[in-house]
């Protein structure tokens, strides 16, 4: 009997030439494919480039370099408003999350990311369940990891910085910055409220820096890229508070002045090693629409 992996589709395995981007790049190959199909092939992790997953659409190409399309690998497709399922494998999940719902919660019955994951692998028949890697705050969107077994997750937890070795955020903030980058380092620390307080000294906190790097001015705000040293409890709302630009949209570091209906903070990147395969895998959505100046 034949088996059946046999006809299942290969993947497409391109040399390139000359130097093109990767977007049109995948067109051309796929046969004239819309413009928008082949973005969502991309955004779904389904290209690499020289053996790194690559979803960026104007990616540089340079002769020499191999570009390879894989096959689909799940069954039933995530239809979600939260959520959307930008990469998945045996292991793991790469997830872009809305603003406006948890990771998890402690609180049975409570729809969040996880628990959305949870019933797309029960309905694809996986015997697994999804483990948080990291958190983003409710009103954050952007790129997650979750891992469909503990000793995975644990795996990350081992060497967390090594393993992850790049996150960044865009933030849209009040005021008009001058500085074109720069570093926030302080103390953060929690009162009885749940209320994150910033100290440049040591106030029995945990210490923390975000790096940040201005990409436009206009009209009385600012968008900013963001770099975390550490990964602490609300820090880049708090540290923006610090130097005088609160993040839009923040009524609890910030003077709550909703421009864009949500608060202001993507996290569009996400760079890590694949604790089982050694892959190198690079991730980055584009930043939402009302964040625009």
């Amino acid at each position: 009997m034949q088996n059946k992996k046999d006809n299942k589709p290969k993947d497409l395995i391109f040399k390139v030439l000359e130097t093109d981007t990767l977007l049109p790049f995948v067109m051309k190959k796929m046969n004239g494919i819309s413009r928008t199909k082949a973005k969502n092939i991309l955004t779904g992790g389904s290209i690499s480039v020289d053996g790194k997953k690559v979803t960026k659409h104007d990616f540089e190409l340079q002769p020499g370099m191999e570009v390879k399309i894989g096959r689909n690998q799940t069954g039933e497709v995530l239809n979600n408003h939260w959520v959307r399922i930008v990469y998945e494998d045996q292991y793991l999940f790469v997830v872009e999350k809305r603003s406006g719902i948890l990771c998890n919660s402690p609180h049975p019955g409570e729809e969040t990311v996880q628990s959305i994951l949870n019933q797309y692998l029960e309905a694809n028949h996986q015997r697994c369940h999804a483990h948080t890697i990291h958190r983003l705050d409710r009103d954050t969107s952007g790129l997650l990891l979750f891992a469909k077994d503990k000793k995975v997750a644990l795996k990350f937890e081992e060497d967390w910085k090594k393993t992850v070795y790049d996150r960044r955020y865009v933030a849209l903030v009040h005021g008009e910055m001058r500085k074109q980058e720069g570093a926030i380092s302080s103390w953060l620390k929690d009162n009885a409220q749940f209320v994150t307080y910033s100290s440049k000294t040591d106030n029995g906190g945990k210490f923390a820096t975000t790096h940040y790097k201005l990409l436009k001015v206009s009209n009385g705000y600012s968008l900013v890229e963001l770099r975390l040293d550490t990964g602490r409890k609300n820090q880049i709302r708090v540290h923006l508070q610090d130097i005088g630009f609160p993040v839009v949209g923040d009524p609890k570091y910030g003077d709550g002045d909703d421009k864009i209906g949500r608060l202001g903070l993507h996290a569009y990147k996400l760079c890590f090693i694949h604790p089982i395969t050694g892959e190198d895998l690079i991730f980055e959505t584009p930043f939402p629409k009302n964040f625009e100046i």
